[in-house]
């Protein structure tokens, strides 16, 4: 009897997730435990394993597909991996069957499953009447993204076309009439429509509402980093033979944060009704580049780390972000936010509020002037 995949609960406030890449397709055997699909929510990237041994019998639910938690998307036949074929002997050269079948390795490498191509780079290339395969996949498990699409299409128009030996004279070229400009061709006004992400869409409802329902004010301070920059030259080298992982400057953030909310305990609260909820503890959100968007990963009772423990964790989440290995549970429940935009060499900008969260810091770049 097929076992149903289903999508599983992910946390209360998600209602709806997306389909990403089936590993295998159709036909194919999975072992227990083994990926066989990625599903996209409004926080994180999910591996979704094969709950038993056995074969991929339908997929229910396509890549780009949209499904909710409970939702069946595949069904699976229990049993153990088919035995390996066992090769058909060879017909001679002047037998019908050599005439009239096809080679082995034509009909084997016909029947693989094709380049899985992201929706985004499948549109890149149909209006550039390209075929799926014409770009190479550099994406997980050689997905082609829409990058990979972008740079077949330049490298076909960048090849030269061939020139064609015509001894006709050339008609001359015929002039506008006049007051008219010619046109400009068609292509320079393309345009490509790609759905958002359960991850984007939510980034973009959490923005706007910050906007909306928080009384925003942003203040620019400048800090003498002097004293800093000269203790991690010092003590750089040391601190990484012990720890394992490189002094940077975050750490002294989250501590001089920690501080300050201890300070002022207000700016650790958050407004729930007609109440003023005042957090104990710090628990710091930690902004993140990661693979599908901006993420805020974050560090439990911040107060009580160490600077090591403070720097292995965020080197954790910056590696984990770029694989989309961010667990749900590691991005709820910050009490406060810092945002480095000082690693894309900005000056100053104003970093929006995490809702339900009162308050975030943006940290810059850092310059060497006289003072």
């Amino acid at each position: 009897m097929p076992v149903e995949l289903t999508i599983p609960e992910a946390g209360e406030s998600i209602s709806e997730v997306r389909i990403g890449a089936w590993r295998k397709p159709e036909g194919s055997h999975f072992a227990v435990d083994e990926v066989t699909v990625e599903i996209e929510t409004d926080k994180a990237a999910i591996e979704l394993p094969s709950p038993v041994a056995g074969k991929l019998v339908k997929i229910l639910k396509q890549e780009g597909e949209d499904a909710a938690p409970g939702d069946v998307i595949a069904l699976l036949e229990p049993g153990g991996q088919a035995a390996p074929e066992v090769p058909a002997a060879t017909p001679s050269a002047d037998s019908p069957e050599a005439r009239t079948s096809v080679p082995k390795a034509e009909a084997e490498a016909a029947q693989q499953p094709a380049a899985r191509v992201m929706p985004s780079a499948r549109r890149v290339l149909g209006e550039a009447g390209l075929p799926p395969e014409s770009a190479e996949g550099t994406g997980p498990g050689g997905r082609v993204l829409k990058e990979d699409a972008n740079r077949a299409v330049q490298q076909i128009r960048a090849k030269p076309a061939p020139v064609v030996a015509d001894e006709r004279p050339s008609p001359p070229p015929a002039e506008p009439p006049a007051g008219r400009q010619p046109s400009a061709p068609a292509t320079d006004r393309a345009e490509e429509r790609v759905a958002m992400s359960p991850l984007r869409k939510v980034i973009a409802r959490n923005l706007v509402a910050a906007q909306q329902q928080a009384a925003l004010l942003t203040t620019f301070n400048e800090a003498d980093m002097t004293a800093v920059i000269d203790l991690r030259r010092r003590y750089s080298e040391g601190f990484r033979e012990r720890h394992g992982v490189k002094l940077g400057f975050m750490s002294f953030f989250v501590r001089a944060v920690v501080d300050a909310l201890q300070a002022v305990p207000a700016v650790n609260a958050r407004i729930e009704d007609s109440e003023i909820v005042y957090s104990k503890h710090q628990d710091i959100g930690i902004a993140v580049g990661g693979g599908r968007g901006l993420v805020v990963p974050v560090l439990r009772n911040a107060n009580t780390m160490s600077f090591a423990e403070i720097e292995r964790a965020i080197h954790d989440f910056a590696m984990r972000a770029q694989r989309n290995k961010i667990d749900l549970s590691e991005l709820h429940g910050g009490t406060f936010t810092i945002s480095n935009g000082g690693i894309y060499g900005s000056m100053l900008s104003t970093p929006i509020v995490n809702p339900p969260q009162s308050g975030i810091l943006g940290m810059h770049a850092i310059q060497d002037r006289p003072v």
